[in-house]
């Protein structure tokens, strides 16, 4: 384990990787030159797997396309570059990682909000560096989500409805896009892809302002 991924697993505490699934190594070979070499060598020893009892997981990105698709598909940033699912939340955020752009967009669905963050000094030949970083500088608190009371939602969510599996998540019915409101009692576990694949059809989607502009 390097320094940076030991800072995620171990200081912030989102270890021990669990409910770990295989990756196949036609999908490694699949992904060398798209991906960082070091999220690759992250499947190959931790598998597709939960951190934080659910709050993050890494993920199969093929599995994800659908989601990708539904939300960026017919955007700008398709034409910026070629994306892929890395990571999500226990509540749908979705980081993207673009093979000529690196970690430079993601997107939280149940706001229906687009962060995108591009920089001119993004180096392919550091892109192991930047993925490290990435781990590196997670913190639990911003991949979990906060009620209407601006309360921590995951524990919560956890207690009361049950770990997650690798296909599900949190979703609020209603959705907050249709009135909804962020309230426990409006949370429910769902089909993960098909609920994101329905939020990006409810609202506008919101490019936020990107974080190397402000």
């Amino acid at each position: 384990m390097d320094k940076y991924f030991s800072n995620f697993y171990d200081f912030e505490e989102f270890g021990p990787a669990e409910k770990s699934q295989h990756v196949p190594i036609e999908t490694i070979k699949k992904f060398k030159g798209k991906l960082p070499d070091k999220l690759l060598e992250y499947w190959q020893r931790y598998g597709w797997c939960s951190y934080a009892k659910g709050l993050f997981w890494t993920v199969n990105p093929e599995e994800w396309e659908p989601a990708l698709e539904a939300w960026i598909g017919k955007t700008e940033f398709m034409e910026k570059d070629a994306y892929h699912v890395i990571a999500r939340s226990a509540f749908g955020e979705l980081l993207f990682w673009g093979e000529n752009t690196g970690h430079s967009l993601s997107i939280t669905p149940i706001y229906g909000q687009i962060f995108p963050s591009f920089t001119n000094s993004y180096e392919r030949d550091k892109e192991d560096l930047e993925l490290q970083l990435f781990f590196s500088s997670s913190s639990k608190d911003e991949f979990d989500i906060e009620d209407d009371n601006e309360e921590p939602m995951f524990d919560k969510a956890l207690e009361v409805l049950g770990e997650l599996g690798h296909d599900t998540m949190y979703g609020f019915v209603p959705a907050l896009a249709l009135g909804g409101q962020a309230k426990l009692e409006n949370l429910q576990k769902v089909s993960a892809v098909e609920h994101l694949v329905i939020l990006a059809g409810l609202s506008e989607k919101k490019v936020m302002l990107d974080v190397n502009d402000i």
